[in-house]
């Protein structure tokens, strides 16, 4: 619960348990650093050896102050820890902050110290940030509980670091770049509170505009993305991510594995959170500064005003090298911009209106750019000359940078000359930066941001076909696999799973002498291909175990001898079963399709270039599971080959749509089974006539399971199991089913059949546009913390979606709100007191305490309802109630 976290950040009383008088001790700067900030509160001093500190009374014990405690921060040594955590449950303090160090960086000895710190925390139910952290800031309330050696400036930026070193040094250079701070968290070892909390209680502050994170390992990647994909649509999240895990590292058997290394995998993951990652430091808060002062641009094109030709061509160098676009300027623009500027103008973008430009130039220039349909943004660079004072020119690039909806980013280069005008630019939310190439940066990396998002929330269509895949099939061949023993699976063993995922691929027969391989060539037709058959050989090209194309069976008995000696020689160790033949398929283009398990993230997909040479061209693109029609499409586009894929010059296009509906059953044989360490699909053969899978491979091993389904994943999938049918009092036939993506146009269709007033009941007023953003909102949702189901029913020989039932969980998953809609004509055919019931029932098997909702005591069928489900109803002003519905009997309000 938010509750839980408020002692930490908005404490009206802080004990400061170690405090001291010495003053080489963190108890004595963390003492200094509150009264210094001007802390409102009541200061504690806690240390047996001081009665009085800093002017304050100190305490003993924690158990001897008077009067309620929010927060202890502890900085003591880590021996003494565990049992102070037991004093300070005794005492009623549910937060505790720990500074000191020497847990789980101390080995085993610390290890035992921090478990028992656990074991006394969860006992009294206290929640803990650190331990071996920094502290924490709220320059807003006065309050700097760490033991830095400089304090926060107020602001609008949460950062969340876990190296508090690193703390120390942005502290420094975000007061010179006058920097300021919504909160400043160093979060330590996460032993309890981790990113996923800080990400919950911050994305609904409303003094913080963007979370800024430095992350060097993360521990609950679920939580995680389920708190980024919740928020980062309304509040900006970035990430500077250091390190990668000596699992991404380790040699693997796979192309999928060696490939696909562990930092790769949490890019995949940020941008499917929609967050967007920097690589360095500055970029992390002039990307925060930006995203609060300018809007999101909607394309890479960009414009360059200045009066200097040299820092406007090395820009636009940098701007092309970094992967983004020279705006070309509109017709009408190059004629305005011609009667507005001296004749010696350069006549092309980067617009140079020479040393003697004004700022009325200026200007006017920006404004012909911002109302250029061609131009994303506009950088203005400015070279101080003595002609035009730098700060008039700053005021007119505001004035016009006030009335657009596209970015403005500025540069005024210099230093004391150009002082005042950063000051009016950052006054009139214009960014400005010291050198161009930083603006350049920003603006690609907000564009990737904004790219990120659209993605995201695209709408996606519906899938070709329906599919329904033999789940049993698949699993009697793993699982006996697994009960022999074997690990990496055969290829005969991986033809009977991908046909059980309708995943095409080549005929092919295993042939244990030459006489075999005959007899398998007759019955396949020639041409074939032969490949050598050993459960220790994972990549067969390399040990001279596959030829292709044999055209006659004299051939073919060379061959077979050839590829048994290669492999003898090339891996004596090897068992070696004999030969497949398989049938030969004369394809354009190869393909990797592969994935991999994890160690963070759980199953991970690669696409891209295959063949021999897929570690040679690395073109690939990662993604997590699971995937819909717009997210497959995007993983392709990411590729280099998707150019040639989509045609290119006198060479036809592939089947996209028929590869991307692969990739979604590809997606679901990795996410059924957690028993997938890696597998490759390599090559996939296709041009346009179709595709197979010409080679395949699976390592797999044995995993626990029998929690909820796809625990694995860190993306919960649609939950199918969640589909019933329910017949209307007037016969009709309706199918209750959670929402997809894919339902947009149903559910935009579902407001003409609803009633003013029943949109005024639902929604508390009338809605002006039903359009793409409001309706992505309710259709994609993230189901591990919230559920919508909805009734569709045939209408006119149309799908049609006739309610929507939904719960939309808190950030702590204790209470959801309840909310409900059905289509009029379908209103008193008891539809909905079944979705209601249905829902309920949901929201119990997923651990939630209570519902509760709000409603407009006019809607007299909504009181009904809650009172015929059980709902407490109590009055909440002059024109609403309260309904809240207990789901647990110890559940608390």
């Amino acid at each position: 619960m938010k509750a839980q976290l408020e002692p930490f950040f908005q404490p009206t009383s802080i004990a400061i348990i170690g405090a001291s008088e010495h003053p080489a001790s963190l108890g004595n700067a963390v003492m200094e650093n509150m009264l210094k900030a001007g802390y409102q509160g009541q200061l504690i001093p806690v240390n047996p050896k001081y009665r009085m500190v800093k002017g304050l009374t100190c305490y003993r014990s924690v158990l001897d102050i008077p009067g309620k405690v929010d927060l202890a921060v502890i900085q003591i040594p880590a021996k003494f820890v565990p049992d102070v955590v037991d004093e300070c449950g005794r005492a009623g303090i549910k937060a505790l902050l720990i500074l000191s160090a020497g847990f789980k960086e101390a080995g085993e000895k610390g290890h035992a110290l921090l478990d028992r710190v656990l074991d006394n925390a969860r006992k009294h139910q206290i929640r803990i940030l650190g331990p071996n952290c920094l502290g924490i800031m709220n320059p807003n309330i006065g309050m700097n509980a760490t033991f830095a050696s400089r304090g926060a400036l107020p602001g609008k930026i949460a950062f969340i670091s876990q190296s508090g070193a690193l703390c120390a040094s942005i502290l420094d250079w975000a007061t010179e770049q006058n920097v300021g701070f919504s909160y400043f968290v160093s979060i330590g070892s996460m032993t309890d509170i981790g990113f996923h909390d800080l990400i919950e209680y911050m994305s609904t502050d409303p003094n913080t505009s963007s979370i800024l994170i430095y992350m060097e390992s993360l521990n609950d990647a679920r939580k995680f993305m389920s708190a980024a994909r919740a928020y980062a649509r309304t509040k900006p999240i970035l990430v500077l991510k250091s390190g990668s895990s000596e699992e991404g590292a380790k040699a693997a058997l796979s192309h999928t594995g060696s490939l696909a290394g562990n930092d790769l995998v949490f890019d995949a993951a940020f941008k499917r959170a929609g967050m967007l990652r920097v690589e360095k430091m500055a970029d992390l808060f002039y990307c925060a500064q930006a995203l609060a002062m300018q809007p999101r641009p909607t394309g890479s094109r960009l414009a360059i005003i200045t009066n200097a030709g040299g820092p406007a061509v090395l820009t636009t160098d940098y701007l092309m090298r970094k992967g983004g676009k020279i705006a070309q300027l509109s017709p009408h623009t190059m004629e305005s911009l011609n009667e507005l500027l001296s004749a010696n103008w350069s006549h092309n973008n980067p617009i140079d209106i020479l040393g003697d430009g004004t700022a009325e130039q200026f200007g006017r220039s920006l404004r012909l750019c911002l109302d250029d349909p061609e131009v994303d943004a506009v950088l203005v660079i400015f070279v101080p000359q003595a002609i035009t004072p730098p700060d008039t020119v700053a005021w007119a690039v505001v004035q016009e940078a006030q009335h657009t909806n596209k970015p403005v980013f500025s540069s005024w280069m210099g230093e004391a000359d150009v002082t005042k005008a950063w000051d009016i630019l950052e006054q009139g939310s214009v960014p400005t930066f010291r050198f161009p190439e930083s603006a350049v940066d920003v603006f690609l990396l907000m564009n990737e941001y904004a790219k990120n998002l659209e993605i995201l929330y695209q709408t996606p269509e519906e899938v070709p076909e329906a599919f329904t895949p033999d789940r049993d099939k698949a699993r009697q061949v793993i699982q006996d696999a697994l009960d022999k023993g074997i690990t990496q699976l055969g290829r005969e063993a991986m033809t009977e799973i991908l046909d059980a995922y309708e995943i095409p691929v080549t005929r092919v027969i295993h042939a244990a002498t030459t006489e075999e391989a005959l007899a398998a060539a007759e019955q396949l037709g020639y041409p074939v291909a032969v490949k050598i058959d050993s459960p220790d050989i994972s990549h067969k090209t390399d040990v001279g175990g596959v030829v292709l194309d044999i055209h006659h069976p004299d051939s073919l008995r060379v061959t077979f001898d050839r590829v048994m000696q290669n492999a003898r020689q090339a891996r004596p160790e090897a068992r070696l079963l004999g030969v497949t033949v398989e049938t030969m398929a004369d394809k354009r283009y190869e393909l990797m399709i592969g994935a991999k398990h994890d160690p963070v993230f759980g199953p991970v997909l690669v696409f891209g270039m295959g063949g021999v040479a897929v570690e040679v061209f690395k073109d690939l693109q990662m993604a997590l599971p699971p995937l819909n029609m717009a997210l497959a499409r995007h993983l392709v586009q990411g590729t280099r080959i998707y150019k040639l894929l989509e045609g290119y010059r006198n060479m036809p296009g592939v089947d996209l749509d028929a590869i991307y509906f692969l990739l979604i059953r590809f997606a679901y044989l990795v996410m059924d089974f957690p028993e997938i360490e890696e597998m490759d699909l390599n090559p996939f053969a296709v041009d346009e006539h179709g595709g197979m899978v010409l080679d395949a491979r699976m390592m797999i091993r044995p995993v626990e399971t029998g929690g909820r389904p796809y625990e694995h994943l860190v993306i919960s999938p649609y939950p199918s199991q969640y589909s019933k049918t329910f017949q209307l009092k007037d016969g009709t036939e309706a199918i209750l089913r959670p929402i997809r993506p894919e339902d947009e146009p149903l559910e935009a269709r579902l407001f003409d059949y609803l009633s003013k007033e029943t949109i005024y009941f639902r929604f508390f007023g009338y809605i002006p546009e039903v359009d793409h953003e409001f309706l992505s909102r309710f259709t994609q949702i993230d189901y591990d913390r919230e559920m919508a189901i909805v009734a569709e029913a045939e209408v006119n020989g149309q799908r049609t979606i006739i309610g929507v039932v939904r719960i939309v969980g808190d950030n702590w998953h204790d209470g959801a709100e309840f909310a409900i809609v059905i289509a009029d004509a379908w209103q008193h055919q008891g539809l909905g007191s079944a979705m209601a019931d249905y829902i309920i029932q949901i929201a119990r098997e997923r651990g939630f305490n209570r519902l509760y909702a709000s409603f407009l005591k006019s809607n007299t069928a909504m009181n009904r309802l809650f009172r015929a489900k059980g709902f407490a109803i109590r009055s909440e002003d002059a024109q609403t109630q309260y309904g809240e519905l207990m789901l647990k009997e110890n559940a608390s309000v």
